[in-house]
């Protein structure tokens, strides 16, 4: 499988905060027998590996969050109807007439109802709470399918843009869930630094902890790497702020990362030519690193960015060059005899 095709494939996989565990079927049926599965956990984390073969080899973990931002059904009107609630952050701004489904009994397609701008008496937009949805049901047949608490996504619509930009939803953070299972799964057993896990954590979006907590705990790595995405830059935005497309990954300098392990990686792109944004992050990252920094008795960690442009709407922007340069940077990071040598006399 084709990177491009593994990134659209995963992203369309429904995983809506909270709901991580509808999509486990499709998943496993994405990934075949390229890694081992080891669990879907407690709080709904997906966890994969890829074992060295060697006795008391460094545990490496790879997290990614595998939810999406969606919404949740909060009423059924007696028009048939949905009103919801959003869960994660989504922008207000791009919600009127939104192509959606709900994950019911059965999926099912809907579109968020809009009020044509000869009809509005003024341009403040609507809180998504206001917001409803048509399916095109009565109240009773949509009763029939759906029930308050339903997850409510948006359609998985992908395409390719001139210059290798892919658009389509939910590639924050799947894109780069992706690139970790990629990297893993073509990266030869014998050349691994030790075992690697790929924790697809899940409530990044809805959870200030984040799903990550407990999959970093469960699992005790030597060392992490978490991969997010991060702002790509656009017009009227800061640069300090912001990433370039196309340039590579970033990779943050935090007082809520590892500075050793985030310099050894550093050091490791010069060494080997690979493409990447330098950026500071004073006191946080804004990604799961955080968490899984303070987990236990501290994990070491580091924090790598993909940079995403229209962030938190249904047509997110990547540059598919900046994602094999990812794939490339992982694929170095987990089979770093170096790094894993210098986190294990860290320890010592």
């Amino acid at each position: 499988m084709q990177l491009k095709d593994l990134i659209f494939e995963l992203c369309a996989v429904p995983s809506v905060s909270g709901f991580e565990k509808r999509g486990t079927q499709r998943l496993l049926e994405i990934l075949g027998d390229k890694l081992e599965f080891v669990a879907v956990d407690g709080v709904g984390n997906h966890i994969f590996r890829k074992c060295c073969g060697r006795q008391n080899a460094p545990k490496i973990m790879l997290d990614a969050h595998f939810d999406e931002i969606g919404m949740i059904v909060t009423d059924i009107t007696e028009a048939g109807f949905l009103r919801v609630a959003p869960l994660g952050g989504i922008d207000a701004a791009i919600m009127q007439a939104a192509d959606v489904i709900i994950y019911g009994k059965e999926p099912i397609r809907g579109v968020v109802c809009s009020t044509p701008p000869h009809l509005r008496e003024d341009d403040e937009l609507p809180e998504i709470t206001a917001l409803m949805i048509d399916t095109g049901l009565s109240k009773e047949r949509a009763s029939e399918i759906i029930s308050i608490g339903s997850p409510v996504g948006f359609a998985p619509v992908y395409a390719e843009l001139l210059g290798q930009r892919l658009v389509g939803k939910s590639f924050d953070d799947k894109a780069c869930a992706a690139c970790a299972l990629f990297a893993l799964i073509n990266a030869p057993t014998s050349s691994l630094a030790g075992d690697v896990y790929v924790l697809l954590s899940c409530t990044e979006e809805t959870s200030r902890l984040g799903g990550v907590t407990a999959g970093a705990f469960s699992l005790s790595p030597d060392y992490a790497m978490v991969i997010d995405v991060n702002l790509a830059r656009v017009p009227d935005t800061k640069s300090f702020e912001t990433v370039v497309l196309g340039k590579g990954p970033s990779i943050s300098v935090s007082a809520a990362t590892d500075v050793p392990l985030t310099r050894a990686t550093q050091r490791l792109c010069e060494k080997k030519g690979i493409a990447h944004q330098m950026i500071a992050a004073p006191s946080s990252t804004g990604t799961n690193a955080t968490s899984v920094n303070l987990t236990r008795e501290g994990i070491p960690v580091v924090d790598i960015g993909l940079p995403l442009a229209y962030m938190h709407t249904y047509n997110e922007l990547i540059d598919l060059n900046d994602c094999n340069t990812l794939c490339a940077l992982i694929s170095e990071f987990i089979c770093s005899g170096e790094i894993a040598e210098q986190m294990r006399c860290l320890e010592g």
